[in-house]
């Protein structure tokens, strides 16, 4: 299969600041206009607050996008902060997240993915991303939490494990890496995945974007 590009649907930040910030500035020029006795140092003070604004609109618009890259060899993540990748011959499952109560399981605009060990993922990840899935994906643990009876394991140990964790591979993970792996096991053992990725974050339904991983993950096999 061809590599394919995915973009999130929703503009980057920065361009609403854009806007934001030029609709403010020709605003503020009318009112000048119309009103030439207006304070004039109140509205320096203001021109230079949309000016400074604009300044970093350009320059979040600037930044690389978050987005990810799916190849015939793996599933990639990239962001500015950062990114993750992971083969797609580690990857046991990909599928919809959801939670259950009583029988009954509700779909999440998440996509869970499987891992069939964390050896390479936790290789691949910086602990900037690690503390990033740990704050974003935090609720969908509460969430699973909340809906399961009896629960294994006390909320907060789950939510702040930091353990050193020990990889199939001897390695000794510590600190935000640990508490990520630790976190990726009680996802797995409440809602059947490690880590999630958010629909927000894809150019397409997450069910569309699980077609699409499953299509990459059948060819590596």
């Amino acid at each position: 299969m061809n590599t394919v590009y995915i973009l999130p649907r929703h503009p980057k930040p920065g361009a609403y600041l854009i806007w934001l910030s030029l609709l403010a500035i020709l605003s503020l020029g009318i009112t000048v206009f119309l009103f030439p006795d207006i304070n004039g140092v109140a509205i320096a003070l203001l021109l230079f607050a949309l000016i400074s604004l604009l300044g970093i609109g350009i320059h979040m618009n600037q930044q690389p996008p978050v987005g990810f890259t799916l190849t015939f060899m793996h599933l990639q993540y990239h962001s500015p902060q950062g990114g993750w990748i992971t083969k797609w011959q580690d990857i046991s499952e990909i599928g919809r997240a959801s939670v259950g109560y009583e029988g009954w399981y509700h779909p999440l605009p998440w996509v869970g993915v499987r891992l069939k060990d964390y050896d390479d993922f936790l290789d691949s990840i910086c602990p900037r991303i690690a503390s990033q899935i740990l704050m974003e994906q935090r609720g969908l643990l509460i969430m699973a939490y909340k809906r399961t009876e009896n629960p294994p394991h006390d909320i907060e140990d789950m939510l702040f494990d930091d353990k050193h964790y020990v990889g199939e591979n001897g390695k000794v993970n510590k600190g935000l890496l640990a508490m990520l792996a630790n976190r990726m096991r009680y996802n797995r053992e409440l809602m059947g995945f490690d880590f999630f990725i958010s629909e927000d974050l894809l150019d397409r339904p997450a069910d569309d974007f699980i077609g699409l991983a499953r299509r990459f993950l059948a060819q590596s096999r």
